[in-house]
This record gives structure tokens, C-alpha cells and sequence, in this order.
């Protein structure tokens, strides 16, 4: 089974546009006196919306195929979690979900957590991190910094506080290098829960940790007594 997050291909972004057009009768109805001025600025804002929602549709897209369902476009990622390029957009397409070369180098390029990453010589394609699928994304041990972070929401800080922080479905827990993105991470859900995480004593106690190429630091499993609510 997908993450809730991946539920989205059948859905359209109603509440980005709803928000649209409430923001456009509220500019007429209280600034009448400058309609068509209004009226440009709505306009604009809107060109900025559809390209946004572009982008974040294909980024949401390229998780569900190179996280965790590469069948959705009908390819094969490698040992390695790789696919070429041509063959990802052509399987797009055929599924029904066309976007050109530019657009997904921009989504690449433009990713505020750098959630895929082309090979050197640029012909393949894999997400960085987030597989339900197995993968070996060639990672070595590291030694972490003495504290990281994880961003989660209340409804599931009772569970991580008794069992501890686990895949589940993933190939790891992902953990934050900072507040800000352990915040980030949280926001997504709701209201953010940032829970600060000992990872000096859990390598001390030999678990094993990795660092993807963006940055995100992964472990197999972090047990409750290594984890602490930060109380803003």
C-alpha cells in the first residue's frame, strides 16, 4: 500500500484553485475602484499558480514512479534505483501524463529538498532517498552529528513515543540535519512536532547510519529512549 501522500493522482488541486478565486472576488468586491488594476494582479498571480502546480505534480509524480511504484509508468529502475530518462518520459506519456525534458530538469533543479538527482552523464534519473522498493543506493556509513531531527504532527507522537521511530514501509527513518527542515518535513502533515533525536548515543550503541546525496540522514530503526519532544 502507497503512502497517504500518493494519493493524489486522481485528485485536482481544487483547494489551490478555490483559494484563487476567493482571493479574485474579494479584490473586486472591496477595491472596486481599481478593477482592472485588480484584475492584472489576479491574473499574474495565477500564471504563477499554474506553473507551480505543474512542477509539484510532476515532483509528486516522480516519487510515486521512483519511490515506489515504477509500474505506474511502465519501466524498471535498476539494482541501483536508476531508469533513463527517455524511458521515463516515454512511459509517462503512455500512461497519460506527458512533460518535456526542460520541465523535469527544472523539477530536479528546483527541488527545495533535492529529492532526485541525475546521474553524471545525465541520461538516467533516481530519487535520492524514500524507496518502498528495494534499492541499494550504493551509501556508506557515516559517523552523524551528535543531534538530529525529525519533523512529525500529534497524531502519531503517542506511537513514536512508546516504539520508537521505524521504516515501516521505507528502507529507512529519515531524520533532519536541522530544525528548519525537521520543520519543513512536519509542516507537510500540519502543525509541526520536532522531536530531537541522540544520535550520538545510538551510534555509540552501534547503529548504523548513512547520508543520502541531499543530505538526509537515514538509520534502520530509532528506539524511544533515543528521542525527546523539543517543547517550543
Amino acid at each position: 500500500m502507497l503512502p497517504d501522500h500518493l494519493s493524489w493522482w486522481h485528485l485536482s488541486s481544487s483547494r489551490e484553485r478555490r483559494f484563487d478565486y476567493e482571493e479574485e472576488a474579494v479584490t473586486h468586491s472591496h477595491v472596486a475602484g481599481v478593477m482592472y488594476k485588480s484584475r492584472a494582479i489576479y491574473s499574474h498571480k495565477k500564471a504563477q499558480m499554474i506553473g507551480k502546480e505543474r512542477a509539484i505534480r510532476i515532483s509528486k509524480y516522480l516519487s510515486l514512479v521512483l519511490r515506489h511504484n515504477p509500474a505506474a509508468a511502465g519501466v524498471t529502475l535498476d539494482g541501483e534505483g536508476w531508469v533513463g530518462v527517455e524511458d521515463l518520459l516515454a512511459g509517462a506519456a503512455r500512461q497519460g501524463f506527458s512533460f518535456t525534458r526542460a520541465e523535469l530538469e527544472d523539477v530536479v533543479q528546483q527541488s527545495d529538498k533535492q529529492r532526485f538527482a541525475f546521474s553524471p552523464d545525465a541520461q538516467s534519473i533516481r530519487a535520492n532517498q524514500g524507496h518502498s522498493v528495494s534499492v541499494d543506493l550504493g551509501l556508506t556509513p557515516e559517523t552523524p552529528p551528535d543531534v538530529l531531527y525529525h519533523g512529525t504532527v500529534d497524531r502519531f507522537l503517542s506511537s513514536i513515543m512508546s516504539h520508537g521511530l521505524e521504516k515501516r514501509s521505507r528502507q529507512h527513518v529519515h531524520l533532519s540535519p536541522d530544525v528548519d527542515t525537521a520543520t519543513r518535513v512536519g509542516s507537510r502533515r500540519g502543525k509541526p512536532i520536532i522531536l530531537k533525536i541522540d544520535a550520538a548515543s545510538m551510534h555509540s550503541a552501534g547503529f548504523t547510519f548513512f547520508r543520502s546525496a541531499n543530505g538526509v540522514w537515514l538509520t534502520d530503526h530509532v528506539p524511544p529512549q533515543y528521542i525527546s519532544r523539543i517543547v517550543e
